[in-house]
């Protein structure tokens, strides 16, 4: 019997991905309901590019809202902290260094569903992440990353 797939996420990710489906359903699928009505009203379906855009549209949207859905009813609220103050877990922002000298880093662990690598918030399922969780400061962790191997050093683990 297979187990339902969980979705770690934080309570912040959570009530964002609640506010998207509610966005969703309230106001983006209504507006494409009404895009489809009026471009059948144009007559021929077959070479209706406007209304072939917004099924489109409709489908990604409801594929969206599916997904969403799914998640919340599989989300694993993590409480960071449940964890040791300095040790690195979901929810944590960590700063660390690459050895023996490079400049410090600092991303945010959040679940997939809130990774935004270009804001700082990194899955927990990326091997930077996989790699610090359950690590404390002032440890040295080896990461598997696709250009190699690198060594890092945990200087700082603060909640988000």
């Amino acid at each position: 019997m297979d187990s339902e797939k969980t979705y770690p996420m934080t309570e912040e990710g959570k009530i964002k991905l609640e506010k998207e489906l509610e966005t969703l359903k309230t106001k983006t699928r209504p507006e494409i309901i009404k895009r489809i009505q009026i471009a059948r009203s144009f007559g021929d379906l077959s070479e209706n590019s406007e209304y072939e855009s917004a099924k489109d549209e409709q489908s990604n949207v409801e594929n969206r809202i599916a997904t969403i859905e799914e998640m919340l009813h599989n989300a694993e609220i993590i409480d960071s902290n449940a964890v040791e103050k300095n040790e690195v877990s979901l929810g944590k922002s960590v700063t660390f260094k690459e050895l023996p000298d490079e400049e410090p880093e600092t991303y945010t662990i959040v679940g997939a569903a809130e990774s935004d690598p270009l804001s700082g918030k990194i899955s927990n399922d990326s091997p930077i992440a996989r790699s610090l969780i359950g690590h404390k400061v002032g440890e040295e962790v080896e990461i598997d990353i696709p250009a190699g191997k690198i060594k890092v050093k945990i200087i700082k683990v603060e909640n988000a």
